[in-house]
């Protein structure tokens, strides 16, 4: 039987990462409800929520890289990440002007290679536990990228996929959230 347990490695951090977890679902959720309703075409409102999210992600990162350097953590990987991130918001921006299949394909490499770093960071702090939704979104987010440079190269590419998608990182980060400071203990 498995019980929960108090991890409690670096609890000032844990409780941190647990309230940016947080906001990050909700923000995740509310976004994916805007950019669904506007999805099949390329809007004013699509195209703002589009530079949005990889910002906000730039901003969640800084936040966790002061968490990480506060428990000497590792906070390489973060840093990767923020410059990705900040890439995407320009890369989308530029974009958007294109039309929905180069929005894809610069999404598409955006999540394969946040994808990877967040595998990455999910490994370096499983001590934290709650980080196998961490790992496993990672790797959903690399294999969802190869699935928008598919969506890409269709007649009717909408930006639905990526609705879905930013939900579906929301609810990892929720889960995580939920998990962050516990460990499984075998009784």
């Amino acid at each position: 039987m498995d019980t929960l347990v108090d991890a409690s490695p670096g609890t000032g951090v844990t409780a941190a990462l647990r309230k940016l977890y947080f906001l990050r679902f909700a923000f995740a959720a509310v976004w994916a409800g805007l950019l669904f309703a506007t999805a099949d075409s390329l809007t004013p409102l699509s195209g703002a929520l589009l530079v949005i999210y990889p910002l906000f992600d730039v901003a969640c990162a800084v936040v966790d890289v002061r968490s990480a350097k506060a428990d000497d953590g590792p906070v390489r990987h973060l840093y990767l990440n923020i410059a990705l991130s900040a890439l995407t918001g320009v890369g989308l921006a530029v974009a958007a002007t294109s039309g929905i299949p180069a929005v894809l394909r610069v999404w598409g490499v955006w999540a394969v290679t946040a994808g990877v770093v967040q595998l990455l960071v999910g490994v370096a702090r499983r001590r934290l536990g709650g980080q196998w939704a961490m790992i496993a979104s990672g790797g959903i987010s690399t294999l969802a990228g190869a699935s928008f440079f598919a969506q890409a190269g269709k007649d009717d590419a909408s930006l639905g996929s990526l609705a879905g998608y930013a939900f579906l990182g929301g609810i990892f980060f929720l889960v995580s959230a939920l998990r962050l400071g516990r460990a499984p203990k075998h009784a």
